[in-house]
């Protein structure tokens, strides 16, 4: 497949990951359905055109690329034994995680109670799964693309489950150090649901791309930090516990 080709395929699943139609990029081009059908079929795009569609998932060329180039060699998704071999082994879990931030190896041993010959046993676990390419000196690849995700209601999903709500919110979340809880509650249709979800995935795509440029700091001058974001259809239970009547109403 042609640059051109991978690069306008890139641009389409990035669509989809946003629940952005054919429909919504004519209407901010400004053209027919019909004409972006097209223009996608045959990859006819101008620098001007893709740089618009960019505009429109809230994305830019640069991201683009960066997702065509991690595609073509990274891995997106563990298969579910994968998972439930990095949960089973909490040091695994914890090293795949330092090896995705960059950690080097070095401040690994130094940090954590991982000797070296485990540390050895671990990224030799890890590269089975395909998490990481180990390279001379102790040195390692990533494998993981920015697209990866863990299965939903995977092992990894069930395991952070039982630990999120029992550890993250257990915290007064006082700016002054780093923490914040913003919780907002409101009518939304089906329609601003979905523009909600689609800013969500932005924001977390651009916390994605300070952690990748923050590693190349030293390690005191970063802190891992955790973003939790979430939104349901929901109501509070001392609320529902007050209606007349069960919820009816399906999303």
């Amino acid at each position: 497949m042609s640059q051109t080709a991978q690069l306008v395929e890139t641009l389409k699943r990035i669509l989809r990951e946003r629940k952005i139609t054919y429909a919504d990029v004519a209407q901010h081009l400004d053209l027919s359905e019909a004409n972006v059908k097209r223009m996608f079929s045959k990859r006819h795009f101008t620098l001007a055109r893709l740089e618009e569609v960019c505009s429109l998932a809230g994305t830019d060329l640069g991201y683009l690329m960066a997702r065509m180039h991690e595609r073509a060699m990274n891995l997106d998704e563990l298969t579910e034994a994968g998972e439930a071999e990095l949960v089973s082994n909490p040091k695994l879990l914890l090293m795949a995680q330092l090896m995705v931030n960059r950690w080097p190896y070095e401040d690994i041993i130094a940090t954590y109670q991982i000797e070296e010959d485990e540390a050895c046993e671990l990224l030799a676990q890890l590269e089975s799964l395909g998490v990481l390419e180990r390279l001379p000196g102790n040195q390692v690849q990533t494998k993981i693309s920015r697209d990866f995700c863990w299965i939903q209601n995977g092992p990894v999903h069930q395991f952070f489950r039982q630990h999120i709500s029992s550890e993250f919110f257990d915290c007064n979340f006082d700016p002054r150090l780093g923490e914040l809880l913003v919780f907002v509650g409101g009518m939304l249709s089906r329609e601003s649901n979905q523009r909600m979800q689609n800013a969500i995935r932005r924001l977390a795509k651009e916390f994605d791309q300070m952690s990748l440029e923050d590693s190349q700091l030293p390690l005191d001058e970063t802190f891992g930090t955790g973003m939790v974001l979430a939104m349901r259809p929901w109501e509070l239970s001392i609320f529902t516990r007050m209606r007349r009547g069960p919820i009816l109403k399906k999303f």
